[in-house]
């Protein structure tokens, strides 16, 4: 991820606002198709082959399969829907190259899904770095050779066939031989229980995608820029809840068959962390997101700064809401997961088609913040109805971590005028401080957190 921050840092710098809104917007145009290219089959193979390690052939086969099919009407659909919107050709181009490379690490994510359910996300983070490393070293070689855009866009394809020749190989040497199975029963079955799934894909996607695109359909493509200059970080930032989800969600799965007290500790324990993470995230960034913008970017998208400030707290809320995603989903209720999505995707955009004209970005932000704030009270309210509301000591940690995180702010306040680096640094420290003067981890916690970080092989 650290390699992925610097290629947005010099993509955006390069292309400049107008060009990287291009980029941005054909990552978000064809990421909002890209859900039918596997609806839902990656994360059933996870929770399936978790609990039953002797499917992944059977799964992995008829997936395979499954997706040559959903992959060509992907392509067809993004293919005419660019062309019917009339964008300059330079810009269908872009989202061709992208979208192809989209429909690559669809089948690629069948990989990684066989990689998580045997617990070996290693291999996931590997890849991923090879990804990044790829997309980093492509930029440079681009930016030193003065190529546009559309040569950023190829990069993107070159690197996911080479990400997916990495990804079949470990499986081949590591797991299973791929082989494509044509079994129409378990295909229905693939579908019936990989459905709800789909849906909140695409409900997430529309969501997550559809600001960028109205900002480009309503505003151009340098408000697109401005806005996705700040979006890139947060998405940054979204690793770390993707490194414990990924983590616990095969535990969780296997926690329901055999021990409910388990996955109930397990499930705290996961939305503590992600509490204890990302609050001091949001007020960090909130009060020097000035610095962030400007050390980053440049002058170019200074108005970039507003919008980071309202868009972390989306990720906040997503750190926050990820431990309940997963619990619903490794006790098969991922229907209830949908039906919230969808109540968030149709949410999104109607607050969207009513901020954006009148406020352009910042009617975008406010939006997604928005949408992802409904999301997280639905998701606590269907748990808890559940049986699985958070603790009293829970609700307890909550509070020691706001006041960790409101010394941390004072600190923050009052020290703008050093160097960004030392200002984190100190940040950090007066935070764990707080945090350990006030008890807000134990030791099962920290052996949680640790074992966590094995398994990503970090």
């Amino acid at each position: 991820m650290g390699l992925g921050f610097f290629y947005v840092m010099y993509t955006a710098r390069y292309l400049g606002a107008e060009g990287f809104g291009v980029l941005s917007f054909a990552l978000a145009f064809t990421g909002m198709f890209g859900i039918f290219s596997d609806m839902g089959l990656s994360q059933l193979i996870v929770r399936e082959v978790a609990r039953n390690k002797t499917l992944a052939r059977k799964y992995m086969g008829n997936t395979i399969f499954i997706k040559i099919i959903l992959s060509v009407f992907t392509l067809s659909f993004v293919f005419i829907t660019i062309n019917i919107l009339n964008y300059p050709q330079k810009t269908i181009i872009v989202v061709y190259l992208i979208a192809m490379s989209v429909v690559i690490s669809a089948f690629n994510n069948i990989f990684y899904s066989i990689f998580q359910a045997f617990e070996k996300m290693e291999f996931q983070s590997i890849g991923q770095i090879i990804n990044s490393a790829l997309l980093f070293s492509g930029a440079v070689i681009a930016i030193f050779y003065g190529y546009d855009i559309v040569a950023f866009a190829l990069l993107y394809l070159v690197v996911s066939i080479i990400n997916l020749v990495y990804s079949l190989l470990i499986s081949i040497l590591k797991f299973t031989k791929p082989t494509i199975k044509y079994e129409y029963i378990f295909w229905k079955k693939l579908f019936k229980e990989g459905l709800p799934f789909a849906i909140t894909g695409i409900s997430i996607n529309i969501y997550l995608w559809i600001d960028t695109v109205m900002l480009s359909l309503l505003k151009g493509d340098e408000v697109v820029g401005l806005y996705n200059a700040a979006y890139k970080l947060v998405i940054v930032l979204l690793f770390i809840p993707i490194i414990f989800n990924n983590s616990i969600f095969p535990l969780m799965s296997q926690y329901f068959i055999s021990s409910e007290n388990a996955l109930k500790v397990a499930f705290q324990k996961l939305f503590k962390s992600m509490i204890f993470i990302g609050l001091p995230l949001g007020f960090g960034t909130m009060l020097i997101a000035d610095k962030i913008v400007l050390l980053i970017y440049g002058n170019q998208f200074i108005n970039s700064i507003i919008i980071l400030q309202i868009l972390i707290w989306s990720a906040v809320l997503i750190f926050a809401r990820s431990p309940f995603e997963r619990l619903l989903e490794s006790i098969n209720r991922q229907a209830l997961v949908t039906k919230i999505f969808i109540i968030g995707a149709f949410f999104n955009v109607a607050t969207n088609l009513i901020l954006i004209p009148k406020y352009s970005y910042i009617g975008a932000g406010v939006a997604t913040v928005f949408t992802d704030l409904i999301v997280l009270i639905l998701l606590i309210i269907y748990t808890n109805n559940l049986g699985f509301a958070i603790s009293k000591n829970g609700l307890l940690d909550i509070t020691k971590i706001i006041f960790a995180c409101a010394t941390m702010g004072i600190f923050l306040k009052y020290s703008l005028n050093l160097n960004l680096l030392i200002i984190i640094i100190f940040a950090i420290i007066i935070y764990a401080i707080s945090s350990i003067l006030l008890k807000v981890f134990n030791k099962d916690d920290v052996a949680l957190i640790k074992s966590i970080f094995n398994k990503e092989g970090i």
